[in-house]
């Protein structure tokens, strides 16, 4: 069984998969002051509630974008599981190119992006990560990471709005019942929602127009499926999709080592 932890700024999302096969999920606020045992804890109760078995994990894979959390989540997985786990890196064997200015810069979990979005997809293809930041992560035809697009993420520009403003209330993100909202939280929603509609399918027209017609668009991340309701242009909503690209990337790498060994 392997364990792989994507390792955002804002949540962290944690996945078991048997074989191919994703046994159990789960999404956790990130916590950069937990300490190894903490983390430990943390996952053995959640294997137990989901009935899963902790000693059948032979395999953890890391994507993360905080730094602060590498240390604990390494050190839990030795403790834990006894498994050095694999960080994935732009430096590493991952099935595809990673052909951009500084490969250092790129995010983990925008290369398990990637190489999930070719792997299920092809090329050309973009995924639309909706996550503290929505990123465009955009694979060529033949098969390279070439960068995207990073734009402010939904939650950061709902808390942005309420804290700069004195009688506006704190919204969530959904589907207005109508476009023209008649009362304040009406608007709000109808602003949000049709706003960042507008925006990713502006920015997925643009990508699409420049990579040819061809071109896929894959949604993922926390408000993935209610963009895929309203969007003219992104029509898929893969779930797990960065979970996948781990298992992927883990699955590679494993590979490599037989053939080494």
């Amino acid at each position: 069984m392997l364990l792989a932890l994507d390792a955002g700024n804002s949540n962290i999302t944690i996945g078991a998969f048997d074989g191919q096969t994703l046994s159990g999920q789960w999404r956790l606020r990130t916590i950069r002051e937990q300490t190894p045992d903490e983390w430990g804890i943390l996952l053995r109760n959640l294997f137990s509630l989901a009935g899963l078995d902790l000693s059948a994990i032979d395999g953890v894979v890391i994507a993360s974008v905080v730094p602060a959390l590498d240390q604990p989540l390494a050190a839990m997985s030795e403790r834990y599981f006894q498994r050095t786990p694999l960080f994935v890196s732009p430096l590493g064997d991952l099935g595809i190119k990673v052909r951009i200015d500084n490969p250092r810069e790129v995010g983990a979990d925008r290369l398990a992006n990637a190489v999930a979005g070719f792997n299920k997809y092809g090329g050309p293809c973009v995924i639309v990560d909706l996550g503290t930041t929505i990123n465009f992560d955009v694979v060529s035809k033949d098969a390279a990471f070439i960068g995207g697009v990073i734009a402010p993420g939904i939650g950061m520009s709902i808390n942005g709005l309420f804290a700069k403003t004195a009688r506006l209330p704190m919204v969530d993100f959904r589907e207005p019942e109508k476009l023209i909202g008649s009362n304040t939280v009406g608007n709000i929603q109808s602003g949000l929602y049709y706003g960042f509609i507008g925006m990713i399918d502006g920015i997925v027209e643009r990508i699409v127009a420049e990579l040819g017609p061809e071109t896929k668009a894959v949604a993922t991340g926390g408000q993935g499926e209610l963009i895929v309701r309203g969007s003219r242009c992104v029509k898929i909503y893969d779930q797990h999709l960065t979970l996948e690209g781990l298992r992927l990337i883990w699955e590679r790498s494993r590979t490599a080592s037989g053939r080494k060994a």
